[in-house]
């Protein structure tokens, strides 16, 4: 998750812009959220967006997004932040760390509007920047509410796990590069094996995550990743 860069300059409607330029931003991202839940991510371009945006020019989309990725990583952001799956679970007193864990992994991929634009994003990992700014802010808002969890999960019992700071920090890591397969090569029965892995890694490490309603979410995410050339 990657924060939006707002890009320096002026072209066209700069003046305008810049009285409320929270507005103008909030205007690409719900004509960008649109046209790619519409579209599709490859066949939307920014001569798109600035089209459906009436009165901005290309420069004012640049003056605040240096790319269609940034754009489309921070649609993710926001849908994230709008639906955060780990708050909706922090507070519930019904459920053990665990089952914490799992319904926030549930909800995630529940959003399935979200969950097509982040299958829709995998080839944008192919831009090294990009890819080290994704982990980076990954492991900053990620880690700490994996580790909030683990360690509820550890207090209450549902969990047994020696390496809860470790696996806070992995599992960022490796559901943001390992099982990607812009990162690393590897068809729909291969991202399989590899979540098939996961599960059994966590598990004998005592945090036994994935159960059969998350394998049947993960199953229909996966046939939504495009195939890799």
């Amino acid at each position: 998750m990657l924060a939006a860069y707002t890009k320096g300059g002026s072209e066209g409607t700069c003046m305008a812009r810049n009285k409320y330029p929270e507005v103008t931003v909030e205007r690409i991202l719900d004509v960008s959220q649109r046209l790619f839940l519409e579209k599709g991510y490859d066949h939307t371009t920014i001569q798109d967006i600035v089209d459906e945006l009436g009165g901005l020019t290309k420069g004012a989309v640049y003056h605040h997004f240096r790319s269609k990725e940034e754009i489309l990583d921070a649609v993710s952001d926001r849908m994230f932040f709008a639906n955060n799956p780990f708050e909706s679970v922090k507070k519930r007193t019904d459920l053990s760390g665990l089952e914490k864990l799992r319904e926030a992994v549930r909800l995630n991929q529940q959003d399935t509007e979200r969950a097509r634009l982040t299958a829709q994003a995998i080839p944008i990992t192919q831009n090294p920047q990009l890819l080290v700014e994704m982990i980076s802010s990954n492991r900053k808002v990620l880690t700490p509410y994996f580790l909030e969890l683990l360690e509820e999960g550890n207090r209450d019992g549902s969990l047994h796990t020696e390496y809860a700071g470790e696996i806070a920090e992995l599992l960022p890591l490796l559901t943001s590069l390992w099982l990607l397969p812009s990162v690393y090569p590897a068809d729909k029965e291969g991202i399989r094996r590899k979540f098939q892995f996961l599960g059994d890694m966590l598990a004998k490490m005592g945090v036994p995550l994935v159960d059969d309603s998350l394998r049947v979410l993960i199953d229909a995410f996966i046939e939504e990743i495009p195939e890799m050339a």
